[in-house]
């Protein structure tokens, strides 16, 4: 039963790295209609600035907080600049684009801080907390907390608050949007900044656990494509509940089921992908899309 629970906690602690990336893609998806690949590329920016502020002495939770605040302007730019040529075209063209701007960012910022790994250190205590016998990270418990508030906060913005009203109605129907009064462009910006910020948390959460590389969110993005799929582009309590899922039954089939061993848990999302879209196409809670003809 001890191992039991740690690998659960475990795999929270894990999915909760892919659902602070998951919920930056449904983020920019909610307000620009768009699926954003970048996003991972946009987090290992973020995670660099942070670990450079660090070796120049600024303490960590302040260096997180100044990246985040770095990333929100980051994403801003890039949206205005570079993404609104594309945002109302072809889709596939804009997902392209997405794709090669994740290729830039990982390149620039290997040409600043070389491939070299990087340590950064930890936002919670490496200490362990016994439960049930079982010996639990205070950093796995701390990284479900965190995403568990950014959960709550996100779905708060888009149900509750104009500002989440707006990006919606931006995201859904632009012209219809501008003709109300609202700032269709400082929407998107907003919108895309926001989701930048979210990659700033991701990046702060998984560097402790691995090492600080231009290419370590390659793996995190794929799982947090994976739970944007299962929970639903339209949810973000599904997206962060998809991504505990596969986190925990990752672990859980790497131990007990022994074909499936450490080098085929990596199938596990993809089988559940396959699983939901037969039974469930629009995700498990995602909204189903009527169109009017």
């Amino acid at each position: 039963m001890d191992t039991f629970i740690q690998l659960v906690v475990d795999g929270l602690s894990t999915g909760s790295i892919y659902a602070a990336l998951a919920l930056a893609i449904v983020l920019v998806n909610q307000s620009t209609g768009m699926v954003n690949f970048a996003q991972g590329g946009m987090a290992v920016f973020s995670a660099y600035i942070a670990w450079w502020m660090t070796t120049m002495g600024v303490p960590l939770i302040l260096a997180i907080l100044i990246s985040i605040i770095v990333s929100f302007l980051f994403g801003a730019v890039i949206e205005r600049y570079l993404m609104r040529r594309f945002e109302r075209g072809d889709p596939d063209t804009a997902v392209v684009v997405t794709i090669g701007l994740l290729t830039l960012i990982t390149g620039v910022v290997a040409w600043i801080w070389t491939y070299n790994n990087q340590l950064f250190p930890s936002l919670f205590p490496l200490e362990t907390v016994e439960v049930f016998g079982a010996a639990i990270s205070v950093r796995s418990l701390g990284t479900v907390a965190v995403i568990v508030v950014v959960m709550a906060l996100l779905q708060a913005l888009f149900i509750g608050t104009k500002l989440g009203l707006a990006l919606r109605a931006v995201a859904v129907n632009p012209y219809s949007a501008s003709l109300s009064g609202l700032p269709v462009g400082r929407m998107l910006m907003v919108g895309w900044g926001l989701a930048a910020s979210l990659g700033a948390i991701a990046g702060a959460l998984v560097a402790p656990d691995l090492t600080l590389t231009p290419g370590m969110m390659d793996g995190p993005l794929v799982y947090a494509l994976a739970a944007v799929i299962l929970g639903g582009m339209s949810s973000p309590i599904g997206v962060v509940v998809a991504a505990w899922m596969i986190g925990v039954l990752e672990n859980l089939a790497a131990v007990y089921v022994p074909f499936i061993g450490h080098d085929l848990k990596i199938a596990v999302p993809f089988i559940l992908i396959f699983v939901v879209l037969i039974v469930r196409p629009q995700g498990l809670f995602g909204r189903k899309v009527v169109v009017r003809v």
